[in-house]
């Protein structure tokens, strides 16, 4: 067991860096390893569980009242309902434009997207370009 050496830590020590850490004097448990020759960040860690707040080791804490926890429930259905609405309308879209890719086929309409611009212009109000053109 040559070249692994065993540290042992007081109390007192080890409650100085994490009161250090909870404070906000040191950035990590990195920047108190370095700072007091600590081994291992792990090792800061570990004593943050043992003797900190649990500040520092990753936990998330969320403080919200009853209304905000409903209305982050009526928010997530209202986004569930939109999503299904534009699923839908895209379905919707894909087949009225298959149906009338069909009806210009049957037509004999060979030139589908003139077609398309002619009829956006037409519900915009605009005249099409050869609706002017054939105005005596």
């Amino acid at each position: 067991m040559a070249g692994r050496n065993t540290f042992m830590y007081s109390e007192a020590f080890k409650l100085r860096i994490v009161r250090e850490l909870e404070s906000g004097k040191l950035a990590g448990p990195a920047a108190a390893c370095r700072r007091y020759g600590v081994a291992s960040p792990c090792t800061v860690r570990r004593w943050l569980r043992e003797y900190g707040k649990s500040s520092l080791v990753g936990k998330v804490v969320r403080v919200e009242t009853a209304d905000e926890r409903d209305a982050v429930k009526r928010l997530k259905a209202e986004i569930r309902e939109l999503k299904d609405a534009l699923a839908k309308a895209t379905v919707d879209k894909y087949l009225a434009e298959g149906h009338f890719h069909v009806l210009c086929e049957r037509m004999g309409i060979e030139d589908v997207e003139a077609l398309k611009k002619k009829i956006a212009e037409e519900l915009r109000g605009r005249p099409s370009r050869s609706a002017k053109r054939k105005r005596p």
